[in-house]
């Protein structure tokens, strides 16, 4: 499996933010208010896959005090990884195409409190990319010094 690049990840929330910024302007009065608990529910998410990160990587390096890892373990939470950043990306450009309209019209109250919950959206959807990324990093297996290698 390759490595998740962060350019195709700017790419897809750039790409989703201007298409929902362009979907969302004819029918925008119609849309129900905008829900703020995605902001506690996917930085939950993200310190979730951060804390799996950081044990992954000291279980990986074989620190004193922790157990090896199974190989098909370590390959399940790369994947989960790599889902978690192009979903992040993904709702992340939807909740910045949200800000992105309701910012014009900061002088009224309801796209004001819209635009404050789809930024802390997007900001824990930020949060989640970089936790799946550093999740991605932690499952490489290190690479052994040249005086260990066995020829």
């Amino acid at each position: 499996m390759k490595s998740t690049h962060p350019g195709r990840l700017v790419l897809i929330v750039v790409i989703v933010a201007l298409l929902t910024w362009a979907a969302i302007r004819p029918f925008y009065s119609d849309l129900p208010l905008m829900p703020w608990t995605a902001i506690p529910t996917v930085l939950l998410l993200a310190i979730g896959e951060g804390y799996a990160a950081w044990a992954t990587k000291a279980r990986i390096a074989r620190k004193p005090g922790t157990k090896p890892v199974e190989p098909l373990a370590v390959a399940r939470l790369a994947a989960l990884a790599k889902a978690s950043a192009y979903a992040g990306a993904a709702f992340g450009g939807l909740f910045a195409g949200f800000a992105l309209y309701t910012v014009q019209s900061l002088d009224r109250e309801t796209p004001r409190s819209e635009f404050f919950v789809a930024t802390g959206s997007f900001l824990s959807c930020v949060a989640l990319i970089c936790a799946a990324l550093y999740l991605e990093h932690a499952c490489r297996i290190p690479k052994e010094p040249e005086d260990q290698r066995r020829d």
